[in-house]
């Protein structure tokens, strides 16, 4: 019931190890975060879709969509890449993809995955088909879908840009620019400011049982597809359940200073009208319950509390432990 906290244990259950079928699963974002989600929902699931921003400037991405026109490839890479399977085969094109190129020439900075998913876009002119393409060479788990059909960019208000005017409010534009200030970003726009959805990505959050927001730059890589018309007309009325993954941190230039109730708090005012059913954090990254409790009631959902972090230190998720705790969630 909304409002209500569950402590999920470590237990393991299969999915469909019950005859039932596998949930359709839409998961959201990009980077590093969607990577985590992906590579625990590839465990539960047989049929994961991955919706990805198309948004970045920096890089590789960036020099390809400069010179060429097309949309952003490296989150579209690494989705891939988190959905490669375990086994011998999954495990080296995996690495393949996201090899990087180390010279002094041109190729420095590239990597195979981004060189060949923009070969197959201009082969066949159609970048659904270029990436379900790289998808079935990978042998991946699912399926990777961009937001949009169109290469986009992201602009920022930010509180504080230029630390000698702690209080003004600027424009910053580009992901990367956005992801770096020194202030504090306020919300998010898109440019152009209605673009176009991806066809198949409306189609599959229609069709989804679950849709998963987050982990992942809040700003940058979660709140744009609420900012896609037709995304999130579809996100708001689909029949699918939502679930949110919190970060395990905040995120410095995005969301320094961030309480995990602050992260429902701007999902909110950038998308008014969306209901969430299930928000998950890891239990040692909350320390106050009651205020994140209210804010998921807020949402009409319930607060999922579980040992999710990674054991070595470092601010990411255990996709085997993110994995079990989807398992029971969808099972609710």
């Amino acid at each position: 019931m909304p409002g209500t906290t569950h402590q999920l244990d470590g237990e393991d259950t299969s999915a469909g190890s019950d005859g039932t079928a596998s949930p359709r699963v839409v998961a959201l974002g990009g980077g590093h975060g969607l990577h985590a989600s992906l590579s625990a929902l590839r465990r539960v699931t047989a049929d994961v879709t991955a919706v990805v921003t198309v948004a970045d400037d920096g890089g590789s991405s960036g020099r390809l969509r400069r010179e060429l026109g097309v949309l952003p490839p490296g989150d579209l890479r690494m989705a891939l890449s988190a959905l490669c399977g375990d086994d011998e085969w999954g495990h080296t094109w995996s690495e393949v993809i996201q090899h990087r190129f180390r010279s002094t020439g041109e190729l420095h900075g590239h990597t195979v995955g981004n060189l060949l998913i923009v070969a197959l876009w201009e082969l066949l002119g159609d970048s659904v088909a270029g990436l379900d393409w790289v998808g079935q060479l990978l042998g991946a788990h699912g399926r990777v879908l961009p937001m949009s059909s169109i290469p986009l960019e992201i602009a920022a208000e930010v509180e504080g840009e230029d630390p000698k005017r702690p209080f003004d409010v600027t424009t910053v534009r580009g992901q990367v620019a956005c992801a770096s200030t020194r202030g504090r970003v306020r919300s998010v726009s898109l440019v152009p400011e209605k673009p176009p959805a991806s066809p198949q990505a409306v189609k599959a959050i229609r069709e989804a049982d679950w849709i998963v927001f987050g982990p992942g730059s809040w700003f940058t890589s979660v709140l744009p597809h609420l900012l896609v018309p037709e995304l999130a007309e579809a996100l708001v009325t689909s029949p699918a359940r939502r679930a949110v993954t919190l970060n395990l941190s905040p995120q410095q230039g995005e969301t320094d200073g961030f309480r995990p109730e602050t992260h429902l708090e701007v999902l909110a005012a950038h998308a008014p009208g969306l209901n969430v059913d299930v928000v998950l954090a890891d239990t040692g990254t909350v320390q106050e319950v009651e205020p994140l409790r209210d804010a998921v009631a807020d949402l009409g959902g319930r607060l999922v509390l579980a040992d999710v972090s990674a054991q070595d230190g470092a601010p990411h998720h255990d996709s085997e432990a993110l994995a079990t705790v989807f398992r029971k969630v969808f099972a609710c």
